[in-house]
């Protein structure tokens, strides 16, 4: 699978990243599958829940998730990932990440350093939630929204 996003979500992550420094900071993928790959079409930025750990933990809290999801669904998408920042580390998946993520969702993550966004990269859990793999990532302009 590749991951497709436009050049402004990911603009739009490495600025919530920032914005959000040193804390984590997360949100959802909208999209669509066509074929081998993952398209995304909406961010849907989200607050960091996690009251302690911020810095190196987030929290999606299960009602933000299924409003999120709801409107989603709305305009024709599914949740194709979740993307989040590492404050202060680089762009690879925790033992808790992988922990607490669902094969098949694309889950990107940008390394904020200083309060300066970095390097991306997205990442999919093995079948047996084992490990992750690194997933290609290609730029495509296209209609995107945000909310």
């Amino acid at each position: 699978m590749t991951l497709v996003l436009d050049a402004r979500h990911v603009a739009a992550i490495r600025r919530h990243g920032e914005a959000d420094y040193p804390a984590e900071a997360c949100g959802l993928i909208g999209g669509a599958l066509e074929g081998d790959r993952k398209v995304a079409v909406q961010l849907v930025p989200l607050v960091n829940r996690r009251t302690d750990s911020a810095r190196n933990r987030y929290l999606i809290d299960p009602e933000s998730f299924r409003r999120a999801q709801e409107r989603l669904e709305r305009d024709g998408l599914d949740v194709i990932g979740v993307y989040h920042s590492h404050p202060d580390h680089p762009p690879a998946p925790s033992a808790f990440d992988r922990e607490h993520a669902w094969p098949w969702l694309s889950y990107v993550i940008v390394g904020v350093g200083r309060g300066h966004a970095g390097e991306l990269k997205s990442w999919v859990l093995t079948d047996d939630r084992g490990d992750f793999g690194e997933e290609p990532i290609t730029s495509e302009e296209r209609k995107v929204v945000w909310q």
